[in-house]
């Protein structure tokens, strides 16, 4: 009988075992990926902190000389590709050596500014010499120039019309036509509508901020006033930029991307939803955004109907239907991947900066092209010739490297992204005009981004249609080199009166072209 227990007792001593090594086993799991867990959340608040506080340059903190350690670079394209990341630091460097200490010494100041002229004279007695006692004789004058700040000021315009009649029977009064003014019985003229547009839409001005500095001027402009005239310029230019959405859905290649701005709504829970701002660059250098009140598909399929080419944007499956429809073809962006690479360089330095290299050798061939101010065609060539075989290079590494990291992690995820996109970031190199990266896109971006920093929301979804308008014209005028407010003061006055089917003369780059064949 105590054998028998003795037995049982021996053999449940290796089912105990058993069973706690699954349990170690199954907790050192659940553990290891609480780990990865933290380790995922850990470089998201880095990321996020970096792009709240932290520089915004794609950076490498250390030498790039190491790479040539690395088996990779044993190849000619390797050795070209870490040749060139050196080559561009030391550039770097030398220009920084070159250029010395910045200049403190104060710059001339510009030419075209008016100038009034204070003369300063001696005093009566210094003006007769003491000796010969006769009055001097000017040999000269010294100019010392101050720059002074005049403040802007409001002026009142009067229309007057003489009403006529005639003396005996007085009979057949007349009197002249007002002309045509923007805000029919309002009483701002075009200077001051551009003004306050230019002022929030270019910069970033709030209208209560404006309110201030109208009173200051000693005038009271409430800032439901102002927003009322700012949808009246709205109103005037839709015609304008819908001439604008033709003539970039009439480009070869499209640039797109999009960004939220928060819009009141008191009918959703926190009294405030997310809105979109979306940003479509023709090739000639048009910005024109639209307004949704979210980001489905439906955006980009209504803005993009009937286009067809090609269209530069990042991974949004937004963008899915447009490219399923055939007529538009996808091109990725090499900066989307080069930032998920330097993303995760801290979690992985090795390969993240190998990748790296291989991606700064591609943008040295486009700055080799830049630099030679090459057309579309020759820019395919070198294309064709150097930077394919970097891309192959690259495809190597990526599929190399696939297999030994988690999906989740850093590194993962750049490299998940890259073999989704392949073949849309290898699209560059099959035509000369199309860009390496949608950079133009997110650059012209910006100034929504700077908007509502300041701002904080649009009152409403049709606030922010009519933003989309006014940035669409205020954007494209900075792109091409205008000034936003003689721009919109001009076409203010006469959007009214001009005619329908002449209207690509009042486009940014309709009007700048006028400008320019009149000589002014």
């Amino acid at each position: 009988m105590a054998d028998e227990e003795h037995e049982s007792d021996a053999g449940g001593v290796p089912e105990d075992l058993e069973t706690a090594q699954e349990l170690i086993q199954e907790l050192k799991e659940q553990l290891a990926a609480r780990d990865r867990e933290v380790a995922a959340l850990r470089h998201r608040i880095e990321q996020l902190t970096r792009r709240l506080f932290g520089r915004q340059a794609e950076k490498l903190d250390f030498d790039a000389r190491q790479l040539l350690l690395h088996s990779l670079f044993s190849t000619e394209a390797g050795r070209e590709a870490v040749a060139a990341l050196v080559a561009d630091e030391d550039d770097g460097a030398a220009k920084r050596a070159s250029s010395g200490p910045r200049r403190r010494g104060r710059q001339a100041l510009p030419a075209e500014l008016p100038r009034r002229r204070i003369e300063i004279k001696p005093t009566p007695e210094e003006l007769v010499c003491g000796k010969c006692e006769v009055d001097k004789r000017q040999i000269g004058e010294d100019v010392t120039e101050e720059l002074e700040y005049v403040p802007a000021s409001l002026v009142v315009n009067q229309y007057v019309r003489p009403k006529l009649a005639c003396p005996i029977c007085e009979s057949g009064v007349v009197e002249a036509e007002l002309p045509a003014r923007p805000i029919d019985k309002g009483i701002p003229g075009p200077g001051l509508l551009a003004q306050v547009v230019t002022s929030k839409y270019a910069d970033h001005l709030p209208l209560y901020r404006q309110e201030t500095i109208f009173t200051r001027s000693g005038i009271h402009i409430a800032r439901q006033t102002q927003c009322e005239w700012v949808g009246a310029v709205a109103g005037l230019m839709e015609p304008i930029v819908g001439e604008m959405r033709r003539e970039v859905l009439g480009s070869r290649v499209i640039h797109c991307d999009d960004t939220s701005v928060t819009v009141q709504d008191r009918d959703h829970p926190g009294g405030s939803r997310n809105g979109y701002v979306w940003v479509y660059v023709g090739e000639q250098g048009d910005l024109v955004f639209d307004y949704t009140d979210s980001r489905s598909r439906d955006g980009p399929l209504a803005f993009l109907e009937g286009y067809r080419g090609y269209l530069q944007a990042d991974a949004y499956a937004g963008y899915d239907e447009v490219f399923r429809r055939g007529d538009v073809t996808e091109v990725g962006c090499w900066a989307h991947a080069r930032r998920r690479v330097y993303e995760a360089v801290k979690t992985a330095l090795e390969p993240a900066t190998l990748l790296l290299a291989l991606i700064r050798r591609l943008y040295r061939v486009e700055r080799e092209a830049r630099e030679a101010k090459m057309d579309a065609a020759e820019r395919l060539v070198l294309r064709q010739e150097k930077s394919r075989p970097i891309l192959g290079l690259i495809e190597e590494q990526l599929e190399s490297l696939s297999p030994r990291c988690l999906p989740k992690s850093p590194l993962g995820e750049a490299i998940g992204y890259a073999q989704r996109q392949w073949q849309a970031l290898m699209r560059y190199t099959e035509d000369g005009i199309l860009a390496i990266d949608n950079n133009v896109a997110e650059n012209g971006l910006r100034q929504v981004v700077l908007g509502r920093k300041n701002y904080l929301f649009f009152g409403s979804d049709a606030g922010g249609r009519r933003a989309a308008i006014l940035y669409s014209l205020v954007g494209t005028c900075k792109k091409i080199g205008l000034d936003p407010f003689a721009y919109l003061r001009d076409v203010i006055a006469r959007v009214s009166t001009h005619p329908a089917r002449r209207i690509t003369e009042l486009t940014p780059r309709g009007w700048k072209a006028q400008l320019l064949s009149s000589g002014a």
